[in-house]
C-alpha cells in the first residue's frame, strides 16, 4: 500500500516526480479497488494543501493550474485499478460564466479544485443566458450553482439569472456562489447570492461547508 501521508504532502508540495513515483509504484503492485480509492482521497487532501498555500499567498494561479493537471495525471494512472468505481460525490455544482462575459480561467480553476474535492461539476461554459442555467439546474438538480464574471456587466446578468431560477421554482434548496473580479459584498447582496469570493480555494471551502 502507498504511503498516503507522503503522497498527500507530495501533492501539496507540487512535487511531480515524487507523486508520479508513488502512484506508479502503487499501481504496479496490483492493489485493490478500495486501496486505489484511498489513494485518490490522499491526492484530494493534497489539493486542499495546495488551496491553503494559495490562500497564504505562497502559491499563485499558475500553481493551481499545475496542481489540477498533476491530479488529473494521477487519476488517469489509477483508472485501470479504479475501473468504473467512483467515490461518493459530495454534491453537484452547476457552474458557468454568465451572459455577456467570456472569461473562464477562474471558473476553470474553481471547477478543477471542486472536482478534486469530491464534487460533481457540470460546467455549462461561458456567456450563458439565464435560461441555460435554468435548464441545467432543472436537469442536474445541483445543491450549488456557481456564477463567474469578470466584467461589471456580469453583476446584472447574475441578478437576472437568480431571478429566473426563482421564477421557475428552482431556487429553493440551491445555494448560489458568485466569483470573479466583478464581485464584492455589495454585489452579492444586490444579486441575491448566498456567498461570494475572488479566491477559488476559498470557494471550494464554502461549498464544502454547505454540503
Amino acid at each position: 500500500m502507498a504511503d498516503l501521508q507522503k503522497l498527500k504532502q507530495a501533492m501539496g508540495n507540487l512535487d511531480e516526480d515524487l507523486v508520479n513515483e508513488i502512484v506508479n509504484k502503487f499501481v504496479a503492485g496490483g492493489p485493490t479497488q478500495a486501496e486505489a480509492q484511498e489513494v485518490v482521497v490522499a491526492c484530494q487532501q493534497g489539493m486542499e494543501l495546495v488551496g491553503e498555500n494559495f490562500e497564504k499567498g505562497e502559491y499563485f494561479v499558475g500553481d493551481l493550474i499545475f496542481a489540477g493537471e498533476l491530479l488529473a495525471t494521477s487519476i488517469d494512472a489509477l483508472k485501470p485499478v479504479l475501473g468504473d468505481a467512483k467515490g461518493e460525490s459530495r454534491g453537484t455544482i452547476v457552474l458557468g460564466t454568465v451572459e455577456g462575459d467570456v472569461h473562464d480561467i477562474g471558473k476553470n480553476i474553481f471547477g478543477s479544485m471542486a472536482e478534486a474535492a469530491g464534487f460533481t461539476v457540470v460546467d455549462i461554459g461561458i456567456d450563458q443566458p439565464p435560461e441555460v442555467f435554468v435548464e441545467a439546474v432543472r436537469k442536474h438538480k445541483p445543491q450549488i450553482v456557481g456564477f463567474s464574471g469578470v466584467l461589471t456587466l456580469a453583476i446584472d446578468a447574475m441578478k437576472r439569472t437568480i431571478e429566473a431560477l426563482k421564477a421557475e421554482g428552482l431556487g429553493a434548496g440551491v445555494k448560489v456562489i458568485i466569483g470573479g473580479n466583478a464581485v464584492s459584498e455589495e454585489a452579492c447582496e444586490y444579486v441575491g447570492a448566498d456567498a461570494w469570493t475572488k479566491n477559488a480555494a476559498e470557494a471550494v471551502k464554502i461549498c464544502g461547508k454547505w454540503v
